[in-house]
This record gives C-alpha cells, sequence and structure tokens, in this order.
C-alpha cells in the first residue's frame, strides 16, 4: 500500500480552507516558516480512498475480539457517545465563567464523587488526562505531604510485575526505586518487602489486582507495614475493572488511588488517547491536591483556585471533559448495579482460565480476577513455539493477540483479558483458536512460525525494525524510492 506522500502530484487540491472573512493576526517574524511545510497534494477521491483503506486494515473493539490485558479494549456503548456530542458539552468553551457553564460543572462534581464513593476516599481531582499522569500526580503529592511534615524520604517501593510506568512516574518524580518479589502464589513476598521497608521510604506502588490477575492475599499486612513505618501506599488503578463495587482500595489501607477512565468506564481509548487518570486520596492529603478543584455552594457549583498548598497544575484547564461526559454516561447507566461490570469480567476470565489450563503452562494455580496469565514455554519447549508465534496465528482468526511477554516474571506470558462485554460463544471461539494452536504446534509449527497468513500485512521483520525504524518519510531519501531504484 501506498504512502499519502507517494500519491501525491504537485498541484492537487481536495479542497480549501474557509475563508470567514476575519482579520488575519500578523505572526511574530522568528515564529514564521522559511519554507511552507511539505503536505501531501492529493485530490479528494485518492483521499477519501486511502483513508478507507487503511480503516480496513485496521483492527479494534468493532471489528473483532480484543483479549488484550491490562488495557481493557471492551466495547464503548454508542449512548455515551451520543451524550459526549450534544452542543451544551461539545461547544462549551474551556474558558467559560463558572456561572455559564453550571452543566458540565455538576457533571464533574458528580463524577468525583462517583469516584470518591468507588476507592472509598474522600477527595478526587479530575485533572491528570491518563493513568501515567495520574501516577505522577500521586507521587507529587507524596512528595509535598512529607515536605511539609519536614520528613526526608526518598524511596518508592514496586513490585517486580508493575506496569512499566511505576518506575518511569517514581523516576520521573524524583524518587529512587525499590523492587520487591513476588511469591510461590503471586503475591507480594512479604519477607521481602519487611526487609526493604525503613524510615527512607515513602511510599509502595501498587497494582491489585497484580497484572498477573491476582488478588493480593495479604494486602491488609502490607498496609500495615507501610503505615507502621510512615510511609502511604498508591494504588495503581489500571486493574480496577475487577472489583468496582467489590473491594475498594481505600479500605485495603490505600492512601492516594488514579482510575484509568479509558478502561474502567468506557472511554475509547488507543492510538495514544484521549484517556484521564483522576486521582482520589485521604483527606490529610486533600490539602495538596491540583488546583483548580470543583467545588459545590448550595446548589451552585465553581472552579475553586484558591488552594495555598497545592501541587499546581498538572494539565492545561480542568482536565479532558469529553472524558469525564463519556465516563459519566457509563457510570450512570450502570447505576447501582455497576458491580455486575467487575462481577461478570472475572467470570468471563475464569472461565477461559478452566478452559485452557490444560494446554498452556498456567504459572500461578489459582482463581484469577479480570484477567489471567498463560505461558506459552510449554510449546516451546516441546515444539519451538514461542508466545510470539501463538499471538501472530490467533490473527488469522480475527482476533487481535493478547498482550506477550507480560509481565516479566513470567516467561513466554500470554496475559488475557476477556472485559465482561464479550458472550458466551466470542468465548468459546477464543477457546476453539487457543487450543487449536496448541495442537498445530506438536503437528504443524510451520503454521505458526509462519503466521498471520491472511492479513493484509505478513509478519514483520521485527529485528531490523527496532534498529532501523522510519519514522517519518524522508522524501527523496525514503527507503522504499531508494530500494524502487
Amino acid at each position: 500500500m501506498e504512502l499519502i506522500f507517494e500519491k501525491s502530484r504537485s498541484g492537487r487540491r481536495a479542497g480549501r480552507v474557509p475563508d470567514y472573512g476575519l482579520p488575519k493576526p500578523e505572526l511574530p517574524q522568528d515564529l514564521r516558516r522559511a519554507l511552507p511545510p511539505r503536505l501531501p497534494e492529493v485530490a479528494e477521491p485518492e483521499i477519501v480512498r486511502h483513508i478507507t483503506a487503511l480503516a480496513d486494515r485496521t483492527f479494534g473493539i468493532d471489528t473483532g475480539f480484543y483479549p488484550l490485558g491490562s488495557c481493557t479494549m471492551k466495547h464503548n456503548p454508542r449512548v455515551n457517545e451520543r451524550v459526549g456530542r450534544l452542543p451544551g458539552f461539545r461547544d462549551l468553551h474551556p474558558h467559560q465563567e463558572d456561572e455559564g457553564a453550571q452543566g458540565a460543572l455538576e457533571l464533574m462534581w458528580s463524577l468525583q464523587e462517583m469516584l470518591a464513593e468507588i476507592a472509598g476516599l474522600p477527595a478526587v481531582t479530575l485533572q491528570p488526562a491518563a493513568g501515567s499522569q495520574g501516577e505522577l500526580t500521586g507521587l507529587m503529592l507524596m512528595r509535598a505531604y512529607f515536605a511539609d511534615r519536614g520528613e526526608e524520604r526518598d524511596t518508592i517501593i514496586t513490585a517486580d510485575t508493575a506496569h512499566g510506568t511505576n518506575p518511569a512516574s517514581v523516576t520521573m518524580a524524583g524518587y529512587s526505586l525499590e523492587r520487591v518479589e513476588t511469591d510461590a502464589r503471586g503475591n507480594l513476598d512479604l519477607d521481602d518487602l519487611r526487609a526493604k521497608v525503613n524510615e527512607r521510604t515513602a511510599g509502595l506502588m501498587l497494582t491489585n489486582p497484580s497484572t498477573l490477575g491476582l488478588f493480593d492475599e495479604g494486602i491488609e499486612e502490607v498496609a500495615r507495614i507501610f503505615h507502621d513505618a510512615g510511609a502511604l501506599l498508591y494504588y495503581d488503578g489500571a486493574n480496577l475493572n475487577a472489583v468496582v463495587g467489590i473491594s475498594r482500595p481505600g479500605d485495603m489501607g490505600f492512601d492516594i488511588v488514579h482510575y484509568n477512565l479509558h478502561k474502567t468506564f468506557s472511554q475509547p481509548h488507543g492510538g495514544g488517547g484521549p484517556g484521564g487518570g483522576p486521582v482520589a486520596v485521604r483527606d490529610t492529603i486533600e490539602p495538596y491536591l491540583p488546583a483548580p478543584v470543583v467545588a459545590r455552594d448550595g446548589d451552585a457549583y465553581r472552579l475553586d483556585h484558591d488552594r495555598p498548598r497545592s501541587i499546581g497544575r498538572v494539565r492545561g484547564f480542568a482536565g479532558p471533559f469529553g472524558v469525564f461526559v463519556r465516563s459519566y454516561a457509563y457510570m450512570r447507566a450502570y447505576g447501582p448495579g455497576l458491580k455486575e461490570m467487575s462481577e461478570v469480567a472475572v467470570l468471563n476470565a475464569n472461565d477461559l482460565l478452566a478452559r485452557l489450563r490444560d494446554v498452556y503452562d498456567l504459572p500461578y494455580d489459582r482463581h484469577c480476577m479480570h484477567e489471567f496469565v498463560l505461558s506459552a514455554r510449554n510449546l516451546k519447549r516441546e515444539h519451538g513455539i514461542a508466545a510470539l508465534d501463538v499471538a501472530k496465528r490467533l490473527m488469522d482468526y480475527d482476533i487481535h493477540p493478547p498482550t506477550i511477554y507480560f509481565p516479566l516474571v513470567v516467561s513466554e506470558a500470554l496475559m488475557i483479558e476477556p472485559t465482561e462485554t464479550e458472550p458466551k460463544e466470542r468465548l468459546d471461539g477464543f477457546v476453539v483458536a487457543m487450543r487449536r494452536n496448541a495442537k498445530e504446534a506438536a503437528e504443524s509449527p510451520a503454521l505458526l512460525k509462519e503466521a498471520p497468513h491472511d492479513r493484509p500485512v505478513r509478519r514483520l521483520d521485527e529485528v531490523r525494525a527496532a534498529k532501523q525504524p522510519v519514522l517519518r518519510y524522508l522524501f527523496d531519501e525514503h527507503p522504499a524510492l531508494v530500494e524502487a531504484e
């Protein structure tokens, strides 16, 4: 398939930018281009065909099963999109004064209240634009909390199963990182943990259930260890989809929680955004929340900027408002039955686990939560088939590959998350495909080694792609043009 730049022909146009008759502002000389940008010049039919061809090649939750563990690529109800496009929400200007944005502020305040109840913590900021920014915000809140108390703490502890954003956020926040091992049952190793928590420890960053899909059986003891040392607990909400309405991080002992609105509460995501990463905190940390926060005065709502101990803004304006509307609509649609979302997600995951455990290795023999991790190491040991081969072969069955090779504590890992939105028939089809892969590994390994077979793009040279990435179009020096010559 040609790139849009390769279809470009000088002088061709698809349309013109509308002229609204407004005065043209003067652009400072130092911001002006020396040369016009080299944009593709293509007629409208060719643009439409190009975009349509790209769409035909795109795999998403609307085209097939997407068991992508940790990211919760689940169906997003279309009613949420219709609500998000209501003119009063869609056209609201971010500089609108509070008096003229009461509906939006009421929605945000209500969303804060619902999120606070779900976490079991009293105060929420909606500002962070993603889970990763929520992590950084939480760590900045920890730093402000300890600075106010005159305590010098410089170390954050994470699990060896942690998402990669955890250590990255720790480093960005200026803390040192300490890792704790996982025990034989998939929990935090309490002996290792006790040996590493001391007066320099600021806190723990933990996903519960973990990326193994397991709820930590010693979480109350974990909280005691940290709180006895004067440290705080941070809850990575990436896997909150498993426990909404069933258990609350605040009740477990966590002091700071981030949510992924784009995972748990149906805001569509993928391809870099948009997302939302609100943060909930205990009352002792509430004074440091980013300003402004949405406040209620009787029947009126306002943005409260008067927060002298705040860590300041972490994002422009009050947060990703369109995300709030969609997630609010999703939560209101479920109402008190939101717990069912998590119950069905856990049921679906355990159903798949029970039907696949005899053909793939099971690293931790326990009931899982909303996701679980299998290993293809038995296939690799016996037939030379790796997790990558299994994942590629699934594409021939119109199934998006699950996460592979993560978490790192499991060799040849396959992290599988069906979510609550899939019917039994779709789960049955996935089981058939996975079991067929295991059978083919023994009988026809080349089928897996050469997969996928009927995708628009066959198996890539991943080593070359990593060593020689082409991240931008180089015009006359573009590799495709050079090779053609």
